[in-house]
């Protein structure tokens, strides 16, 4: 796959390939790369013209594979509940959802866990909290922690694999950049 890169024009005319995570600074005496990866690191042009642009973001790359190879891959999971959710429960945790089945007579209740997973649909899972006859707070509070702990897994996953396709894909760039003759 690679890192994505797109085509920048720089101030001067130069078109230059830039991957994801570097911008261009091009802003009265300052002309550069901006790394934004694991921080912020501007890597100069060095020159008034823009001559010194391909050196620079020769640099930037370097550092920006550099830091993939270690830093985890940024997070795109929502971390705070939306403004919407009437709830206090965890993001991707939603209930107590209560139905009655088809032919049944007593409602049942559940939680309702959003399991990202990366590259994949999201699923859902149903964590059981007991019918209208058995549901107790203490129950509850069981299957919230078992939701909470579920959703907290998938996450932890979904992170890591996010880290390992991101530094593949940086490996892939590498291998790419390391082909290429000088200049292009």
């Amino acid at each position: 796959m690679s890192i994505k890169v797109r085509k920048i024009a720089i101030f001067n005319g130069d078109t230059y390939d830039v991957p994801q995570g570097i911008q261009r600074i091009d802003h009265r005496a300052t002309h550069g790369w901006q790394l934004r990866y694991g921080g912020t690191k501007l890597f100069s042009d060095h020159t008034p013209d823009g001559s010194g642009a391909a050196a620079s973001l020769d640099k930037a790359t370097k550092e920006l594979l550099k830091r993939i190879a270690v830093l985890p891959a940024p997070s795109l999971l929502q971390r705070g509940p939306s403004q919407n959710k009437s709830s206090d429960l965890p993001v991707g945790i939603s209930g107590p959802v209560v139905r009655l089945r088809r032919g049944g007579r007593t409602r049942d209740c559940s939680l309702s866990v959003l399991i990202p997973r990366f590259g994949q649909k999201p699923r859902r899972c149903t964590i059981y909290i007991g019918t209208e006859n058995t549901y107790t707070l203490e129950r509850y509070h069981q299957a919230l922690e078992r939701a909470i702990e579920m959703r907290r897994q998938a996450e932890t996953e979904y992170e890591r694999a996010a880290t390992r396709a991101k530094r593949a894909d940086a490996r892939e760039h590498k291998q790419h950049l390391a082909g290429r003759s000088p200049g292009q």
